[in-house]
């Protein structure tokens, strides 16, 4: 089974990423095949480099093939990424100052790059 996670409520990325889901996609016994994970409000923090937990995920993410995408919204607000609010979801806002392989966008974008290996389920946290 595939499924992508959505990380929107409050110390999602903190909390449940932090301490369940990434423990387990370090040792091999998480139960389904993550293909992407979106990251929206301050859960992007968790992404900033130089983060453990982001550097870990990162390093999960580059081995399994996991999208590691941050709303580009929530990023220009953060000062996380580069472009202009009324570029948001048009793919032309890029992550800045995050972990390796992190990508800015909104939902468009999210769609596109799950196209190719779409989950099965979609979870919010």
């Amino acid at each position: 089974m595939k499924v992508a996670y959505v990380f929107a409520t409050n110390n999602a990325a903190t909390f449940k990423l932090a301490t369940m889901i990434l423990p387990q996609l370090e040792a091999g016994n998480h139960g389904a095949d993550v293909v992407g994970m979106m990251f929206f409000d301050d859960n992007i923090f968790s992404l900033r480099q130089g983060d453990p937990v982001g550097e870990r995920l990162a390093r999960v993410a580059e081995e399994k093939g996991i999208l590691l995408m941050v709303c580009d919204q929530c990023a220009l607000r953060r000062n996380l990424a580069e472009g202009t609010p009324e570029s948001c979801g048009t793919g032309a806002v890029t992550a800045k100052g995050l972990v390796k392989g992190v990508v800015a966008g909104c939902f468009p974008q999210l769609y596109g790059a799950l196209a190719g290996s779409p989950p099965d389920h979609v979870i919010t946290l």
